[in-house]
């Protein structure tokens, strides 16, 4: 479980001996993530995707990134020929929905490989620095870390951000609602990222043992 402020996630990784088709044969793994939220993860309730028959495009985006996040910490030749499926579940919402699946999803896939590494069924580690992500925005004239639901529905500019520990970029989704930024306060929203990953990576490092 990640809390991050009122937005909170369960993530769980599931490790299969196999690898899609167009893997198969190859001497590599992967890894997938699928994501949702619960009917009354918001102030209002929302209709279950199950009962429509089909996922929505916000959804569908967000497991994606997740996958693509999580893929880009991994050796996937180290790894083998197996996947790991990472469910991201989100009981309740206040902004940053898919920053915190990616860090708990990291931390699951984390404590996955571990299990694999113990058992002897991986011989080298898999996963190097830790991912994870924040979203930051310029709210009121001013750069905030990790906006939440009145934040970001508010921010002039809106962006997320996906690092890894040591600092590396992965992904960088920023936007500007009704307004332009310049290319300092993009610089600035950016320190301002690496600063909040770096302390989420201590904490994965923390809960991952």
């Amino acid at each position: 479980m990640i809390r991050m402020g009122d937005t909170h996630v369960l993530c769980t990784a599931s490790v299969e001996e196999r690898v899609p088709p167009f893997l198969k044969g190859g001497g590599q793994g992967w890894v997938t993530a699928e994501y949702g939220m619960l009917p009354r993860a918001t102030t209002t309730r929302m209709r279950r995707e199950a009962a429509t028959g089909k996922q929505g495009g916000r959804t569908v985006e967000i497991q994606r990134l997740i996958g693509r996040s999580l893929r880009a910490g991994i050796d996937r030749q180290a790894l083998g020929e197996r996947q790991i499926t990472v469910d991201c579940d989100v009981i309740q919402a206040d902004g940053g929905t898919r920053c915190a699946a990616i860090t708990g999803g990291w931390v699951a896939l984390r404590l996955a490989v571990n299990r694999l590494l113990k058992a002897g069924d991986l011989t080298s580690d898999p996963l190097g620095a830790p991912v994870a992500a924040v979203s930051c925005g310029i709210y009121a004239g001013q750069p905030v870390l990790d906006l939440d639901y009145p934040e970001d529905s508010e921010a002039g500019v809106d962006a997320n951000f996906v690092m890894t520990g040591d600092g590396r970029l992965i992904e960088v989704q920023m936007s500007a609602e009704g307004a332009t930024f310049s290319r300092a306060q993009m610089t600035q929203l950016l320190d301002l990222a690496a600063d909040g990953v770096s302390q989420l990576a201590e904490a994965q490092r923390a809960a991952a043992g």
